[in-house]
């Protein structure tokens, strides 16, 4: 019998599957930060090696998720401790004595409130994988099983991983599902919906009066409409919103769920503000609102196609412990960016006004940056390891942000291929396209992208890629324009004065400079980043006074600002000049035709 059964279970088992890694994930003392994980690992050899991601998918820069590592301990079946060093920043060596499996221990610190990280209270837990779980070294397809043991006060988990036999455990069949499905355990308000004939949940740490959960789980399941309309359905079984009411920011993609960070107050706040593309480079919005909430909720299911199914020929198979360069940035994050408010006016979720806001507030920040002239948005891709999450006072000056210019290149390319193909076709018809051919296993090139939008465009759009895409030409608006039959507002009032200086708000009453625009006078001048402002042409200048206190003096007329640069006084001269704002926000043309009224109505209403 005993051997009828081993045969029975060598022909089920998968071909060339591997033993699994079983983790037990404990929160003994939850209060003070710390997971306790224990796993189960095969060995069979005299020697295995485990290793922690440095990084995790969906955010480009190595965050070193060992350092939050202590108390490793490895032990064999009869729980003798056994022999181990660490070989490399985050690998663990462990003499096995060819044991046929082991026992490792250790414990993570886990108060990171950011979406890349982890967070343990005594209220509740929200982890990652990469952070959070050790795995073999050597790869192959080998099943990794969790198991919680929750704190008596909490009684929910919630994962994208399929259920496991007992409750709160979870099976991934490899480490990248680990790697990319979070977990949550607490008491938070889950909101089950159906929408597009799938099961979806939102899980609303920290819900209050203030957020109304029932409400905000309708609309986010009018934006998974949408989305399933534009592909023609949806390619999971379920999929987990995880909305952590913290105050922190920020939204990271996963397969079949996503974490996102926002205020408790922000459903409540209905204020009409165009919604934010999540760019780490850009400045923190200070009062969230509903919108820019949706707007966060769009972008980050939007990546369920763009980058989890249709990514980059380089992003997978993923290596974890080194960096993972892509060219294609600017189409995983930045048209995910132009898709997420439009999605929101295509849901009724926002109007049009609100859209054309949105596209006028991207524009004018790429006009805005000088960076634009000096790194193609291919280059700040492949450099945002380096760049976009490690920005300083002079980034602006020598590159962009990939989401941006993006997102402006998704709405012009989408409007060129209306006008190419006479409005019979558009983005979305590319995006299908591609998605059907490249989003399985393999990835594309940047190159078989461009390819199936010539195709859909019925044109080669060679050129018109090599200039967008890998020079620092600035770009052409007039065709978007022209198609939609919009405008840029013309500029309004007087000129104003431009000094280039920016100054920080974290020295009360002090005004120091925290960032100078090249191009502008006062980096001209030699003023420079810390630099304490104290008086204009001999006179004391406070911090609410400037830079108001500037308008005394007539443009084209030259100051001397007393500076403390280091604790050392000194005189500048500063030339006062005068500039019309430029205006970026687009707006319908007064002369419009009903043509390109209905073109405009079109691409908000497919």
């Amino acid at each position: 019998m005993k051997r009828i059964l081993l045969f029975f279970a060598l022909i089920c088992a998968p071909l060339g599957a591997q033993e699994p890694l079983r983790y037990t994930v404990r929160f003994p003392q939850p209060h003070t930060h710390y997971v306790e994980v224990t796993a189960q690992a095969p060995a069979g050899a005299p020697e295995v090696e485990l290793y922690m991601a440095v990084w995790t998918p969906g955010s480009y820069l190595v965050r070193e998720y060992a350092r939050f590592v202590e108390d490793f301990r490895a032990r064999d079946a009869q729980g003798r401790a056994l022999r181990w060093e660490k070989t490399r920043k985050n690998r663990w060596k462990v003499q096995t004595g060819s044991a046929a499996s082991i026992e490792v221990s250790y414990r993570v610190y886990a108060r990171e409130m950011s979406v890349q990280g982890n967070w343990v209270d005594s209220s509740f837990a929200m982890l990652n994988g990469a952070p959070t779980f050790m795995t073999l070294t050597g790869g192959g397809k080998r099943r990794h099983e969790v198991r919680l043991e929750l704190p008596a006060a909490w009684t929910k988990s919630i994962s994208g991983m399929k259920e496991g036999p007992a409750p709160h455990s979870w099976i991934a069949e490899d480490f990248d599902e680990l790697a990319d499905c979070p977990i949550y355990a607490g008491n938070a308000p889950i909101h089950e919906f159906t929408a597009a004939g799938k099961k979806h949940y939102l899980v609303n740490e920290g819900e209050g009066p203030w957020w109304d959960g029932p409400a905000s789980a309708r609309d986010v399941a009018k934006i998974v409409e949408v989305y399933a309309r534009m592909f023609g359905g949806l390619p999971y079984e379920k999929y987990v919103f995880f909305n952590l009411l913290t105050g922190a920011g920020g939204g990271l993609e996963h397969r079949n769920s996503t974490w996102m960070n926002t205020s408790r107050w922000a459903y409540g706040n209905t204020q009409e503000t165009p919604p934010a593309a999540p760019d780490p480079s850009a400045p923190r919005v200070r009062r969230p609102t509903r919108l820019g909430w949706l707007g966060l909720v769009s972008h980050e299911y939007f990546h369920l196609w763009n980058v989890k199914r249709l990514r980059p020929v380089e992003l997978g198979p993923f290596d974890y412990e080194n960096e993972n360069y892509t060219r294609s940035l600017w189409l995983a994050e930045g048209v995910t960016s132009y898709y997420g408010p439009l999605a929101l006016a295509r849901a009724k979720l926002s109007t049009q006004q609100q859209l054309l806001q949105a596209m006028s507030q991207a524009i004018g920040q790429l006009q805005a940056t000088p960076g634009r002239l000096v790194t193609p948005v291919e280059q700040a891709s492949f450099d945002a390891w380096i760049g976009l999450y490690r920005t300083t006072e002079n980034s602006s000056n020598t590159t962009i942000s990939y989401y941006t210019k993006g997102q402006v290149i998704g709405l012009l390319l989408d409007a060129k291929i209306r006008k190419l193909t006479g409005g019979r076709r558009s983005l979305d018809d590319a995006m299908r396209l591609a998605y059907q051919r490249y989003g399985g296993a393999h990835g594309y090139t940047p190159q078989e992208f461009r390819a199936v939008c010539s195709e859909v465009a019925g044109e080669d759009l060679s050129e018109w890629f090599r200039r967008v895409l890998e020079t620092t030409e600035e770009l052409d608006y007039s065709e978007m324009l022209d198609w939609y039959g919009l405008r840029f507002r013309p500029p309004q009032g007087r000129p104003q004065l431009v000094t280039g200086i920016s100054t920080s708000a974290n020295t009360p009453g002090r005004i120091v400079i925290s960032g100078l625009r090249r191009g502008t006078p006062a980096y001209d001048a030699g003023f420079n980043v810390d630099d304490e402002i104290l008086a204009v042409n001999g006179f004391r200048v406070r911090a609410e006074q400037w830079p108001s206190m500037l308008e005394n003096f007539k443009p084209g007329t030259t100051v001397e600002v007393l500076i403390a640069r280091r604790d050392q006084l000194m005189t500048l001269r500063l030339p006062l000049e005068a500039r019309t704002p430029e205006s970026w926000t687009l707006e319908v043309r007064p002369d419009a035709s009903e043509e390109q009224k209905a073109r405009l109505a079109a691409w908000v209403n497919p």
